[in-house]
């Protein structure tokens, strides 16, 4: 039996077994990827413990967040926060100052990210 392998219900190719759905959790248009010849893809986990924030900070790069645990927000300079829970993700702009939050008073927040980069690039970068 051939069966076709759908994302968010649409076919994308073709099987021999039972078909696989495939989610797109987040699309997004984005600015700034690297454009070198070769480029560094990093999957990179967090924890963020209750009421935990990380340092203020640049990317280089843009940044998709998954949030496999909890919730998370993003306080973006000169923009409204952003705020994910379980199984959301986002994009965090590069060149944008920001701060990471786990909002939760007792749940930790567990993120996914992947970073693609012109290769040894810093993945974050402490701004004032």
């Amino acid at each position: 039996m051939i069966n076709s392998t759908k994302a968010d219900g649409v076919p994308t190719g073709l099987s021999t077994g039972p078909a696989a759905m495939l989610r797109i959790v987040h699309r997004a248009l984005v600015h700034g990827m690297p454009t070198g010849d070769r480029q560094e893809l990093r999957i990179i986990t967090a924890t963020l413990n209750p009421g935990d924030r990380t340092p203020r900070h640049t990317h280089r790069f843009p940044v998709a967040v998954y949030v496999m645990q909890g919730t998370f927000t993003l306080e973006l300079e000169g923009r409204d926060p952003i705020t994910a829970n379980a199984g959301a993700a986002m994009i965090e702009p590069p060149h944008i100052k920001m701060t990471g939050v786990n909002p939760s008073v007792t749940e930790p927040t567990q993120l996914a990210m992947v970073y693609v980069s012109d290769p040894d690039t810093s993945f974050a970068d402490l701004a004032p």
